[in-house]
């Protein structure tokens, strides 16, 4: 008999990590617009923004305007890649960050120019100021289980970086298959191990779905004892710095297996899609996943 919890949560990391890559500006409006909506769904977890260079990533220039105007509900997280970003989520009145680094030295160098060691002695000061003063830190873990340049990861030196997270205090790893290679084998493997070994820290896995195995390696993380992970609206979003990464799982789809197994997520499927139907027309692409064609098909 399948392992399996009653509950689970859903991070949607739409507004950033769905709208950065946008050819096309989404305007401030429309991104609250679609933040709105989420949050009427029932999104209670949620990455809004990041505060990032707009030379690099203009789509994320108004994060400042979102955090001020969007309704303060839940836990919402922002991106923060260095100490410049930090202090400016900080002054914006941010109360949780999201920091990020690969396993990949390759990956992390194309990334932001540094390889995982330099990263992780940059972040430490950084994490230790910020558990001092009360604020919520979690730790985006890329290229857990593949590289793009370099191939299969070493589940040890995955591990092996989140155990340094976990001794800095984070209180959420969120562990991802940035390029959509994982297996569901494998996904379990690594879930087990690390849900194993930081039994204390929230556990969270971000699965691609370039390779259409994101719903089979979310299952295989439920049986290894997961209950969060983070999902796209949309389907939207992927990694400018990851060949190959074509897009997030969809967070309806997502919701629509976990409830046909008798999981709760407290989201409300035609809410979510309609919030997927507003911001539709201001990303690039058509959305085409599976519960939306079904949603538009009864309009």
């Amino acid at each position: 008999m399948f392992s399996l919890p009653n509950k689970a949560t859903i991070i949607e990391v739409g507004p950033r990590d769905g709208l950065q890559n946008e050819g096309k500006i989404v305007s401030t409006e429309s991104k609250l617009e679609f933040i709105e909506g989420l949050q009427r769904a029932g999104i209670q977890e949620m990455e809004l923004t990041s505060f990032v260079s707009p030379k690099w990533v203009p789509q994320m220039a108004d994060a400042k305007e979102i955090l001020a105007n969007v309704e303060k509900t839940g836990r919402q997280f922002v991106l923060t890649p260095n100490e410049k970003g930090i202090s400016l989520a900080l002054e914006s009145g941010a109360k949780a960050l999201a920091v990020f680094v690969g396993v990949s030295d390759s990956f992390n160098k194309k990334n932001i120019n540094k390889s995982t060691s330099e990263s992780m002695a940059a972040l430490e000061p950084l994490i230790l100021k910020l558990k001092e003063e009360g604020i919520f830190v979690r730790a985006c873990i890329s290229t857990a289980f593949y590289c793009p340049f370099e191939g299969a990861v070493d589940p040890e030196k995955t591990v092996a970086l989140c155990r340094q997270f976990v001794d800095w205090g984070v209180d959420e790893l969120s562990v991802a298959d940035t390029i959509g290679m994982a297996n569901p084998v494998e996904s379990y493997e690594l879930f087990h191990r690390l849900k194993t070994e930081f039994p204390d820290v929230l556990m969270t896995a971000h699965f691609h779905d370039t390779r259409k195995m994101a719903l089979a390696n979310i299952f295989a993380s439920l049986q290894a004892g997961v209950d969060r992970f983070d999902a796209s609206a949309g389907g939207l979003g992927g990694c400018p710095f990851a060949p190959g990464a074509t897009g997030n799982a969809a967070t309806e789809d997502i919701v629509n297996m976990l409830h046909r197994m008798g999981i709760d997520t407290g989201i409300d499927l035609d809410l979510l899609c309609e919030a997927v139907a507003n911001i539709e027309p201001h990303v690039s692409n058509p959305v085409d996943t599976g519960m939306y064609r079904l949603y538009k098909n009864k309009k």
